[in-house]
């Protein structure tokens, strides 16, 4: 939910690169949902690498964003702390 907060206050002035960056950011926050909700490791595995690829791709649409001058430079840090922090969390959690 930290991601997804970052990711809107970016502020992406693209509407195109927006949405795609909320979407992804969403998808994160419903995948690791999805996984906490799984029993077996296998599905709760493939829930969880879903939720990081998802991550990196709201991370990455805000970094494009900000080298395009769609987004504030001062965006991407709060973006980024959190996208570094949920891949993490989620890696730990695949394995």
């Amino acid at each position: 939910m930290q991601l997804l907060d970052a990711v809107r206050e970016a502020r992406i002035r693209d509407s195109h690169l927006r949405d795609q960056a909320m979407r992804a950011a969403k998808s994160a926050a419903l995948n690791a949902a999805e996984g906490a909700g799984r029993v077996t490791r296998a599905d709760k595995a493939r829930a969880f690498t879903i939720a990081r690829g998802e991550a990196c791709e709201a991370a990455a649409a805000v970094e494009i964003a900000v080298a395009a001058g769609d987004a504030e430079a001062g965006a991407l840090a709060p973006v980024l702390g959190h996208a570094d922090r949920f891949v993490a969390m989620t890696t730990r959690l695949i394995r």
